[in-house]
């Protein structure tokens, strides 16, 4: 296809003008835009939500425990999401269909595991994205109130932004918030003076010569960057008006960019946890309390200011997944129910019951409808119950175990959807696609039966 810049961009044959970034279409389909950096956006969108306070946290240890050494394994748990994230792009892109709609099309087994999931993760997950956007604004004003109510509030904020813009203002937003977690980052990155030797000598693959090294090692490539925000990715594509194949080479430059921001922020925070706790023999908590005992160290080392510089790229990091989450997974429990409502439509025999579209998604109905709103205030208001109660025994576990089986979903339903016949013959994968997917999927499996095997399931029953 001929590479335009600037003009307008078209869909198929026969095809009407669509949302911003699409107009009419013409016999030839649509016309490829050159990659340029003006377009990037859902990418930056994916890296903010991806990488939340855990990530930060889990990063840290692994300097902490290793020094340099899993440097190659958190550059590779970058290229195995972008793979995931490439691939779910491409299938909304190539086939204008949405994610949900090529799982429905594997059998209704998938739109089970997609609403349990989703009902129980989000539940979970509400409290803890508001704990862990509360934690820094309570530190940084620790006499204003108690975490819950910070907890609380950053939630609401959360529900009312997302409720009330689209995603234009969305991304925006969230690119602010990025330009804060890359200075905060950096800057704490150069200010603990990393040996550049050992960074070199990180990138070679090899294994920290403890008990369940392997393990570890693996744990550290399958967290960096995002979970259910993966699949999310393809629902910001067509949100920002991208839904044909003339968006596809813009969309793999912002799908680099994204989990090149992404390695930039975990390979400044393993210069951290190697040079600021592994070399003087400090531990830290695992979880968002790591951050803050993190804030502490810095403030005796380097005084006030880093510290609170460093809580303010604290709350931008947390804050960030939690807008991420509420905007991205309410988009996709959005086009659950729609395809549900067009399933029970096609089954009574009406007309014009169609598969779900990045067209619909693009439009911005899905952000202005009920089951949008619903899940919003279900990842909102619900979990705050946990913030005062304490998060129920027997629901962690579910939420552990579901966690831990929706990446190896996501990769191997990729792998299947892109090398079948609901994906045209261009699109489909190719060797190396199938490659990194084929690993992902197998490496996520096996952290998959190590999350479930490592449960106290004795204690369930």
């Amino acid at each position: 296809m001929a590479d335009t810049s600037g003009h307008a961009d078209t869909k198929g044959s026969g095809s009407t003008a669509g949302p911003p970034g699409n107009t009419a279409g013409t016999e030839s389909g649509p016309s490829s835009r050159k990659s340029s950096w003006k377009y990037i956006g859902p990418g930056i969108v994916v890296a903010a939500t991806g990488v939340g306070a855990g990530d930060l946290v889990a990063t840290l240890i692994a300097g902490s425990n290793f020094g340099y050494t899993l440097l190659w394994a958190a550059v590779i748990g970058c290229l195995v999401k972008i793979s995931l994230a490439e691939a779910a792009g491409r299938w909304h892109l190539s086939t204008g269909r949405t994610l949900f709609d090529g799982w429905a099309s594997l059998g209704r087994w998938t739109s089970w595991f997609f609403v349990v999931y989703v009902v129980i993760w989000g539940f979970v997950y509400g409290a803890a994205a508001m704990s862990s956007s509360g934690l820094p604004l309570q530190a940084l004003f620790p006499d204003v109130m108690d975490l819950k109510w910070w907890a609380i509030l950053t939630g609401l904020v959360g529900l009312v932004f997302v409720w009330f813009n689209k995603y234009a203002v969305f991304e925006k937003v969230m690119t602010v918030l990025v330009g804060v977690m890359f200075v905060v980052t950096v800057y704490l990155a150069i200010r603990v003076t990393p040996h550049l030797g050992e960074t070199f000598a990180g990138l070679l693959p090899v294994l920290p010569d403890e008990k369940d090294s392997i393990l570890n090692t693996l744990g550290l490539i399958g967290g960096v960057g995002g979970t259910i925000t993966l699949a999310a990715y393809g629902y910001w594509v067509n949100a920002k008006g991208w839904t044909n194949t003339g968006w596809m080479k813009v969309m793999r430059l912002d799908n680099r960019v994204a989990y090149i921001t992404t390695g930039i922020f975990v390979i400044a925070m393993l210069f951290v946890g190697a040079e600021l706790l592994h070399s003087s023999n400090v531990a830290i908590a695992s979880g968002d309390k790591g951050l803050i005992q993190l804030g502490d160290i810095l403030e005796d080392e380097y005084g006030t200011a880093t510290a609170k510089f460093f809580l303010i790229g604290f709350f931008a990091t947390s804050f960030t997944s939690l807008i991420g989450v509420w905007h991205g997974v309410s988009l996709m429990f959005a086009d659950f129910v729609e395809r549900f409502r067009k399933d029970r439509a096609a089954a009574a025999g009406a007309a014009g019951a169609t598969p779900a579209s990045g067209e619909e998604v693009a439009s911005g109905t899905h952000e202005k409808s009920w089951p949008f709103r619903a899940y919003l205030l279900w990842l909102t208001f619900p979990p705050m119950v946990l913030l005062f109660q304490g998060q129920p025994f027997r629901l962690i576990i579910l939420y552990g175990v579901l966690g831990a089986a929706f990446l190896p979903f996501l990769a191997l339903t990729l792998v299947w959807l892109l090398n079948s016949s609901r994906t045209p013959p261009e699109w489909r994968n190719g060797l190396l696609s199938n490659a990194m997917l084929t690993i992902a999927g197998l490496l996520f499996v096996v952290l998959c039966v190590k999350q479930i095997w490592d449960q106290p399931w004795k204690d369930f029953f």
